[in-house]
């Protein structure tokens, strides 16, 4: 079997895309690869395609030491569906996380030991699970595929830190072939996930296939206030029939706007990370399978909304960065038409921005007196919950999520283990350097600055909104757009 019958067979599609193509056979090759592609250009297929092929190529091996792809991913909520669809293309394949049963996780385990799978997804957290570690030392892993790879830098929008074990983690299964993928990495971005993954700049292949999408226009409004930004969604809309998304910063606002909407008699979804995940589920299965759907949604409508048909996106609130902001407007106009993408700017809307860069930066003192508290009133902070403990870091002021932030990066560096929702802690270990270092921590609140900076001056752009974003990213504008 080669890749185009692979292709055929088991995804259904007729031709490859872009670079894909070049991609896997690179990697098929034995060689590293780094891809950057634009949000629903499949940069999948570029793994799942080796997977595949490696596994038909080893079928005849013995089950222990059969071939398998593993898949390094930190979007726990999206491996059920990616899994799902690929047996239903008749592929073996599983994941490995924190939403599992331990009966199902350890029946799992029993299953990749057994060589029972050719394609396997895991977060890098993981990897601190010594039962993970003697199933997986069992295995032959021929592909190792880092998704959302710009996780791995402290440059990029969505660091990890369990990500930068992935230069130990390569060692550890005895360094495999490595691909690298991500939508979105600025030139130190890229250079950062070379070296994080252990490897040198000769030693990868950078395929960037570009951010340019013609069918895509974008535009700056303006706007003076929620009746000025309601009436230019509800025009926007009328010009652009079909489905679209809205995005807000603050769940408060979306569903102030939703109550507008609910007054007007205009049908909508209302999808935000407060709701429960079967409603989250419901919510956006209703949008993916409507023709003409309208969501008000914050950010965490994201990762798997791969619709074709989507005609508009509208930023209601100005977004963090120019990485998120290019990541959300990717989802329109996946099916070549013409599709509109809108900032309603209001300058007002920087300083909500500006409170988020706060809570997202705790200082190293505050870290310091959150560890303080949980090493030694680890009962109490547990009997009475993260108000409590709220309280006695900052008094009354519920709007500081200062806490969130320092418990969630406590968690990714394993200072903590137990529950976070409910809190449920069972051990504190010693805060690492990078959360003691204050110089370190002011450079990761100052590159936040710039993002957000780098967003008002995209606002005040009066040439090429694309040649803009295309500058931002270290990439040249294609000729037939310049």
């Amino acid at each position: 079997m080669n890749a185009q019958s692979a292709l055929e067979t088991y995804f259904g599609y007729p031709d490859f895309r872009g670079q894909q193509l070049a991609v896997i056979d690179h990697v098929m090759a034995g060689e590293h690869a780094l891809v950057i592609m634009p949000t629903g250009m499949g940069k999948s297929l570029c793994y799942q395609i080796p997977a595949v092929l490696l596994a038909k190529n080893g079928e005849e091996a013995s089950a222990d030491r059969a071939g398998l792809t593993l898949v390094i991913s930190p979007l726990i909520a999206l491996m059920k569906d990616q899994v799902d669809a690929l047996r239903d293309h008749g592929l073996s394949a599983t994941f490995i996380n924190s939403s599992l049963t331990r009966q199902s996780r350890e029946q799992r385990y029993q299953g990749v030991a057994e060589g029972n799978y050719a394609l396997l997804y895991v977060t890098p957290e993981r990897f601190r699970k010594p039962e993970f570690l003697d199933v997986i030392s069992r295995r032959h892993i021929q592909l190792l595929a880092v998704d959302e790879a710009h996780c791995i830098s402290e440059w990029g929008h969505d660091f990890r830190p369990d990500y930068t074990r992935i230069a130990d983690i390569r060692q550890l299964l005895g360094e495999p072939t490595t691909i690298a993928l991500t939508a979105t990495a600025t030139p130190d971005v890229q250079a950062d996930i070379i070296r994080q993954l252990g490897l040198n700049r000769d030693d990868i292949k950078l395929y960037h296939e570009g951010i340019n999408r013609p069918n895509l226009s974008l535009e700056v409004i303006e706007s003076w206030g929620d009746e000025d930004k309601l009436e230019r969604i509800l025009r926007i809309r009328d010009n652009h029939p079909g489905s679209g998304i809205v995005y807000f910063t603050l769940i408060k606002t979306l569903m102030r706007f939703s109550e507008m909407l609910d007054e007007m008699n205009v049908e909508h979804l209302v999808y935000h990370g407060d709701l429960e995940r079967t409603t989250r589920k419901r919510v956006q299965d209703r949008f993916m399978n409507g023709n003409d759907q309208l969501v008000l949604a914050t950010n965490a409508f994201g990762m798997g909304i791969d619709k074709d048909a989507i005609r508009f996106v509208i930023h209601a609130d100005v977004p963090g960065s120019m990485e998120s902001y290019y990541q959300e407007i990717g989802r329109a106009g996946r099916d070549g038409l013409a599709s509109a993408c809108v900032l309603l700017y209001d300058q007002r809307d920087l300083a909500i921005q500006m409170e988020f860069m706060r809570w997202s930066n705790p200082d190293a003192e505050f870290y310091e007196r959150v560890h303080d508290y949980l090493a030694h009133d680890l009962e109490q902070v547990n009997a009475f919950g993260l108000e409590w403990l709220r309280e006695k870091l900052h008094h009354k002021d519920k709007f500081d999520h200062r806490l969130e932030t320092s418990l969630s990066m406590m968690d990714r560096y394993g200072v903590i283990e137990g529950s976070l929702s409910p809190l449920d802690l069972t051990e504190v270990h010693a805060l690492p350097e990078p959360l003691r270092d204050q110089e370190r921590l002011d450079a990761k609140l100052q590159r936040d600055q710039h993002k957000l900076y780098a967003l008002v001056q995209y606002v005040n752009h009066e040439g090429n909104r694309k040649a803009f974003i295309h500058d931002y990213f270290g990439l040249p504008m294609p000729s037939e757009e310049e």
